[in-house]
């Protein structure tokens, strides 16, 4: 097989995680990328090469930090023998670098993230199966032109659909609604479907502030309220079913709009759309009547940051934005 150069980009997580000596608790991100891949035993044809990026648990990434991520995948593009890129990254986030990563990296070259629920040196880890399956995707031709995925498990997940569903069990992630687009058993990989749909933006400033808030039985406005004072530049709502909440969510919600804040209106199931099928106050017909985006299938992570990216992109913002 033709040699194939790939890159690892480290940035922490339980995947580079070991205990510490006084309290056997683990700390993420500390072993680096060269320690991780010497452990994978990678085929002759994969010639990889390494960077540490960061070393820091999921839970600390920012949109700084993805910034500096979609920088170094650019910057490593440019080098037409790069065949692809592979990201180790903590689990809690990175469905959320993931789908910023596929909303703004265009290449067709594939950019694979893959973490562990194990930490490297525990027994039944997951770290390296993962990582070595990982390297074997992002070096085969049919990961080509599918956008950013994410292998675990034995699975390829599309970024705009993996959400992780367990905490803690190696079977951390899945595609609600979806499925996956294809499978690693051992050294095989297999990709049996593709989106019919990728869109990707060039950003022209800085990624805003956008609040996620999530609705519950007896909830008010008043976490809408504060983040229209601390300057948010849009707002996430994530409610129950369709999309409906308490009256005094909506007022708030309306508010933020009059001021010129872009709201979205998502739902917390797993699967279905917000839609206006109801006309009670604080149904999602109410909201639409408002001036709030409804959000579609989307879940209220995935919309953050979208919404992020399309108004750090400066484009129209409507209903269209949260189709696919």
């Amino acid at each position: 097989m033709e040699n194939k150069k790939i890159i690892l980009l480290s940035t922490g997580g339980t995947i580079a995680s070991k205990p510490d000596p006084e309290t056997g608790l683990l700390e993420a991100g500390v072993m680096t990328g060269e320690e991780l891949s010497e452990m994978c035993q990678l085929p002759s044809y994969i010639d990889i090469e390494i960077k540490s990026v960061f070393q820091l648990p999921s839970s600390h990434m920012t949109f700084h930090h993805l910034k500096i991520l979609k920088e170094n995948i650019e910057s490593f593009f440019r080098n037409e023998d790069v065949a692809g890129i592979v990201i180790s990254h903590g689990t809690d986030t990175l469905e959320e670098t993931s789908y910023f990563l596929d909303l703004v990296i265009s290449d067709e070259r594939p950019v694979v993230l893959t973490g562990s629920q194990r930490g490297p040196t525990l027994e039944g880890t997951d770290a390296f199966v993962n990582l070595r399956q990982a390297f074997l995707l992002a070096a085969h031709p049919d990961a080509r032109g599918l956008g950013v995925t994410v292998l675990f498990n034995e699975m390829v997940f599309a970024a705009r659909y993996v959400k992780k569903q367990h905490a803690s069990n190696v079977d951390g992630f899945f595609s609600p609604g979806f499925g996956y687009l294809g499978t690693a058993d051992q050294d095989q990989i297999a990709i049996h479907q593709r989106l019919i749909k990728r869109e990707t933006y060039q950003l022209i400033q800085l990624l805003p502030n956008v609040e996620l808030i999530k609705c519950s039985l007896g909830s008010d406005g008043k976490f809408i309220d504060y983040a229209v004072e601390c300057g948010s530049a849009g707002i996430i709502i994530e409610a129950p079913g369709r999309g409906h909440t308490a009256p005094a969510i909506l007022e708030s919600a309306k508010k933020a709009a009059g001021k010129g804040i872009t709201v979205i209106l998502t739902t917390s199931a797993d699967e279905g759309e917000v839609k206006g099928v109801y006309g009670f106050q604080g149904s999602a017909s109410t909201y639409e009547e408002a001036g709030i985006i409804l959000g579609g299938s989307y879940d209220s992570k995935k919309a953050r940051i979208k919404l992020a990216v399309l108004l750090a992109a400066n484009q129209k913002i409507d209903e269209a934005s949260f189709k696919y």
